[in-house]
């Protein structure tokens, strides 16, 4: 029998990271902004990278589409289980999309609409103002896209299952358990 594998860090490892750049975005507050890229309102935005970064654009404007790593500099806490917006039942932390996490990672694919300078225009954003780059990749589609994939249980989810934390459709069903995403 195979011994179980072991987590063997060092319990004070940490990393320090510094922003490439920052999210300029019409969504200032949590509330009315997508919680996924491409769901709800599709608006424009921007990346805009620190001064004397644009080299790392160069060749960008082939792509459609850029995964954009950042930092939910906005959260505030995490819980180890969370009830997601489409759903009633608290679910595992890393079985959900929510920004309150022990690391607060960002990850959004944004359909790229210019690249000029040091300013990626894109659209489809889920991200806050003010919120920190921390990296930029191209989405390759034959190796980014899983058409197969499976999503646990948000598959078992009505597609149109309301968001129970939207008080404008029923005030009674708002609980203030958690702002996940799916």
């Amino acid at each position: 029998m195979a011994a179980t594998p072991r987590y063997d860090l060092p319990d004070d490892l940490a990393y320090t990271v510094k922003p490439v750049g920052v999210v300029r975005s019409p969504f200032r507050v949590h509330e009315g902004t997508p919680r996924q890229p491409g769901t709800g309102r599709v608006d424009e935005g921007h990346l805009v990278l620190r001064p004397g970064l644009q080299n790392l654009l160069k060749d960008l404007k082939g792509f459609s589409h850029v995964w954009v790593l950042g930092w939910f500099n906005y959260s505030r806490g995490w819980k180890p289980q969370v009830i997601p917006p489409r759903d009633t039942v608290k679910r595992g932390l890393f079985a959900t999309r929510s920004p309150h996490r022990p690391n607060a990672l960002a990850l959004s694919v944004l359909e790229v609409v210019s690249v000029r300078g040091t300013v990626i225009r894109v659209r489809g954003l889920d991200l806050l103002d003010g919120t920190p780059i921390l990296d930029i990749k191209p989405y390759l589609a034959y190796c980014d896209s899983v058409p197969e994939a499976r999503c646990g249980w948000v598959d078992a989810l009505p597609p149109d299952r309301p968001d129970h934390r939207d008080t404008r459709r029923d005030p009674s069903s708002s609980t203030d358990d958690d702002s996940s995403s799916d």
